[in-house]
């Protein structure tokens, strides 16, 4: 199974989502990758923030580059996460049949106690913002690891 995160920028939640769900899902039955719904970053490193944290968490992301999302992702990816509901309309927007918005998901939806729908993006913000989308990332990405090798 072939699973996708995506944000705007592709350096703060989405790399951090890879890294944890990768961390969580066996490697030979899965591929999981980013990407964003900009072009502000491409082929640059995740943000430092997000190397750190990952980094505390005993993941690293530096292996990672920003890339920008394309309608071809519909066709390499079962599933899309997107990481807020601006980038989930953006990806819809490149969708072109049912079948391709069926593939798109908001990543805090896994979580069905969360009311909250939007990972908020930590770029502007402190160093514990970071801390505080990790672990929102790390709850969803558990359920999502959960279900997936339940389907495969």
């Amino acid at each position: 199974m072939k699973i996708l995160m995506v944000c705007l920028g592709n350096i703060c939640r989405s790399p951090l989502a890879e890294g944890i769900l990768k961390s969580k899902l066996p490697k030979d039955s899965f591929t999981v990758d980013s990407a964003g719904t900009s072009n502000y970053h491409i082929n640059e490193l995740p943000d430092r923030r997000s190397i750190e944290v990952a980094k505390k968490h005993n993941l690293d992301i530096t292996n990672q580059r920003g890339r920008q999302f394309s309608t071809e992702d519909f066709d390499a990816f079962e599933l899309i996460y997107a990481m807020d509901t601006s980038n989930y309309k953006n990806i819809i927007k490149l969708a072109r049949n049912p079948e391709d918005i069926s593939k798109v998901k908001l990543i805090l939806d896994e979580i069905p106690e969360y009311e909250l729908k939007d990972v908020p993006d930590p770029y502007y913000g402190g160093e514990n913002g970071f801390e505080n989308v990790f672990k929102m990332l790390d709850l969803a990405c558990q359920i999502v690891a959960e279900k997936a090798t339940l389907t495969r």
